[in-house]
């Protein structure tokens, strides 16, 4: 059988790429998989991204990423960490973690990260509106989407141990 496979989405600085790196091996070991960073190393060996105006973001296309992930999603044990996941194909995810922070704790950390201006706003009012969240709960069973707070290193430490919980009871549910 397959290992579980989740994404772990969230605003920038709500830290589910520092909870992605730190889940331990398991029976059915999680690999984690950083779309972001991923994306990035192979727009520096070719060249191509686009750089969005607005946000002086990195761009990419969705439906390239979701082409090129398919073999690797079918092989299972896959966590899947990148901001949004609305547009990952439903079939692939067993359960789906969203990180939450608080305004002010997020704010002071997309400040020290460089962020400022428009997409410091953005990002801040992605988080208000719960934009991320909503996303999922649309794109996914809403049964499977859960919300996880990331305020605190406690927050981190509460997170994996559930995290951890939900991955064992699944391993022990399907194999």
């Amino acid at each position: 059988p397959q290992g579980l496979k989740s994404p772990w989405a969230g605003t920038p600085s709500v830290r589910q790429g520092t909870l992605s790196e730190v889940v331990p091996a398991t029976p059915g070991e999680q690999k984690p998989l950083q779309i972001q960073e991923n994306e990035r190393r192979k727009s520096t060996l070719t060249g191509k991204i686009h750089l969005s105006q607005s946000t002086l973001c990195g761009c990419f296309l969705d439906v390239s990423v979701v082409d090129e992930l398919e073999a690797r999603m079918s092989e299972g044990g896959v966590i899947v960490d990148y901001h949004g996941c609305d547009f990952f194909p439903e079939r692939w995810f067993h359960i789906v973690f969203v990180l939450r922070t608080d305004n002010s704790c997020l704010y002071d950390r997309l400040h020290s990260r460089g962020y400022t201006g428009k997409k410091l706003q953005d990002n801040i009012q992605c988080e208000i509106f719960q934009t991320l969240y909503e996303e999922a709960v649309l794109s996914y069973k809403k049964e499977i989407v859960h919300q996880l707070p990331s305020n605190t290193p406690e927050d981190l430490e509460r997170n994996l141990d559930l995290i951890m919980q939900w991955i064992e009871q699944w391993m022990k549910d399907n194999n």
